[in-house]
């Protein structure tokens, strides 16, 4: 499962970057959100290990986009934030196992993910930490309740929840984008399609 907010809303710290790309107010911003959310679930889909991405979103600009690659989508119903989203779209999802994976990793590679989700196996709930070792940009269940405190110190969380952490070669996986540095040290790992094609041509992940 992937979460997507309304644009409007989403990945507003990097809005003084967006301003300066030009276009209508608010175009590029919206790009952008886009452009790292079909590079995620693009990743997301190439996985031998993913069976399907589910997307839990409102916002018909994302549906679009998702839908285009192959995902489904569930509207977030619950409309009360990322974890009650990511709740509702792991019930819709059913099946005995399940991930919650950030929107926003441009990196991501999908024999990252593959890895990720492999070595998943060795608990019921697990949790790949972002880059800077506080938050979550992985959650998996397996038999288990997703139990998702996704947020700032998620990471600690899932793990007093129980959840193990998992650790690997997985630089892509790891680094969401929030920030403009964030966004820069993705680049510098090298993007997806839909975000090189945005911010620097031909810069493009490898296998």
């Amino acid at each position: 499962m992937v979460p997507a907010k309304r644009l409007a809303v989403a990945k507003t710290r990097l809005t003084p970057l967006t301003d300066t790309l030009g276009g209508p107010p608010g175009s590029a911003h919206a790009e952008l959100v886009l452009a790292l959310l079909s590079d995620t679930v693009a990743a997301a889909l190439a996985s031998p290990a993913v069976g399907g991405v589910l997307v839990v979103t409102d916002d018909p600009a994302a549906a679009a986009v998702v839908t285009a690659l192959g995902a489904r989508t569930v509207a977030d119903e619950p409309d009360r934030g990322l974890n009650a989203a990511l709740a509702h779209g792991a019930r819709a999802a059913g099946g005995p196992a399940v991930a919650a994976l950030s929107s926003d990793l441009p990196a991501l590679r999908p024999a990252e993910l593959t890895a990720a989700l492999t070595a998943a196996g060795t608990a019921p709930r697990c949790f790949v930490a972002d880059a800077q070792g506080t938050g979550t940009t992985l959650l998996t269940a397996a038999g288990a309740d997703l139990a998702p405190a996704f947020g700032a110190g998620s990471a600690q969380r899932h793990r007093a929840g129980g959840a193990v952490r998992l650790t690997g070669d997985w630089p892509g996986l790891a680094r969401d984008v929030d920030t403009a540095a964030d966004l820069e040290a993705a680049l510098a790992l090298g993007v997806g399609p839909a975000t090189a094609a945005l911010l620097v041509g031909d810069r493009r992940p490898g296998p």
